[in-house]
């Protein structure tokens, strides 16, 4: 397949910078992942990557060739997109050969290609069904048929499942989770959804107003973020994030305020924060420990408990945002109740005023 490299690319609308200096290396054969919420430029970047928008300065390089200057037909790209775009008075067959009849191939080539990609997306039997025929999921696997019968060295997906209801976008999760491994192709997926970002990545790419906020395998951006921003996207429901104050700093260790309430011991932290500066304490809400009597730092009535089979979460009164708690699926904790709350100092992610984990402050 193809390597990607995007280096220093700006894209202005009109007097609007909406992608700023973006440099990515996206390895051949990797599923990687662009999210960020609505307007952060995602799905700008894609249509750069495939000859869609202009690029103001910069270059993309696709397999080490400098694409700028090249329409989508020659790039060896295929996309696909939220809406279907499907002929709907072309049966599946030829809505899945049409790119193969403009390229002018060969019958018996649009056939073996036609077949191959039904076979690997189970959708033989839907051959010589319109698209009006079919259920949202058929028709998303119809698109993809059609990408992968043009044999493409990359793939560019822009939010393929955002149409699809709850089971079906877990089903057409785990389709394209195979379809990578089956094809081992270069593609490129972008959602606002972080659980689809998490489970079908290798390589994440968290975007936040035209900026990279932080690239990185799923686990890595879930247990080391660089700073607030990902913190607060990666992970459902997002990580608390508790105003705090440095007490005391050592070279070994510093204690921190916690909600005004008590001290926290936490490893050492960065050598620019001093002695009475404000800090912010994240910490994942399954890291959090419920009714530690010895290790209790604050006690909250719940307001909302969310039962959720196989975990449950319960909303405790802070000001501000809630902290958020994951306790057992059968807790018998109810509305009303009072908790005690413990931390890992150990869990604990710290950041300084400007929003940046101490790790690289």
């Amino acid at each position: 397949m193809a390597s990607i490299k995007i280096d220093k690319v700006n894209k202005f609308f009109g007097s609007t910078h909406v992608i700023k200096d973006v440099s990515l290396d996206i390895k051949s054969e990797s599923f990687t992942v662009l999210v960020g919420p609505s307007g952060c430029g995602k799905s700008t970047i894609l249509r750069m990557i495939a000859g869609l928008e202009e690029i103001n300065s910069g270059t993309i390089s696709i397999d080490d060739k400098v694409v700028n200057d090249l329409p989508p037909k020659e790039r060896n790209i295929a996309m696909v997109f939220q809406s279907y775009a499907l002929y709907p008075h072309m049966t599946v067959f030829d809505n899945m050969a049409f790119g193969l009849k403009i390229e002018k191939k060969s019958k018996e080539e649009i056939e073996q290609r036609v077949m191959e990609a039904a076979k690997i997306l189970q959708i033989e039997e839907y051959l010589e069904r319109k698209p009006k025929q079919l259920s949202g999921g058929q028709r998303q696997r119809v698109a993809i048929g059609r990408a992968i019968t043009r044999k493409p060295k990359v793939f560019l997906f822009d939010e393929p499942l955002s149409n699809l209801d709850a089971a079906l976008r877990v089903q057409m999760r785990v389709e394209l989770a195979k379809l990578h491994d089956q094809l081992n192709a270069t593609m490129i997926y972008v959602t606002h959804d972080q659980t689809e970002a998490m489970t079908l990545a290798n390589d994440i790419v968290v975007l936040d107003q035209g900026i990279v906020s932080q690239k990185g395998s799923p686990m890595n951006l879930y247990n080391n973020p660089d700073n607030l921003f990902v913190g607060g996207f990666i992970g459902s429901p997002k990580m608390n994030f508790i105003d705090s104050k440095v007490l005391s700093k050592s070279s070994k260790s510093s204690e921190v305020d916690v909600m005004g309430t008590g001290k926290l011991n936490v490893p050492k932290i960065s050598e620019n924060i001093q002695e009475g500066d404000s800090i912010k304490i994240g910490i994942r809400p399954e890291h959090l420990i419920l009714n530690a009597e010895s290790d209790s730092l604050w006690e909250s009535k719940v307001f909302v408990v969310e039962k959720l089979g196989s975990g449950t979460y319960l909303y405790l009164e802070k000001e501000g945002d809630p902290l958020v708690v994951q306790t057992d699926g059968d807790t018998d904790i109810k509305v009303g109740d009072t908790v005690k709350i413990g931390f890992d100092p150990f869990r604990c992610h710290l950041f300084d005023n400007k929003g940046i984990s101490f790790k690289n402050s």
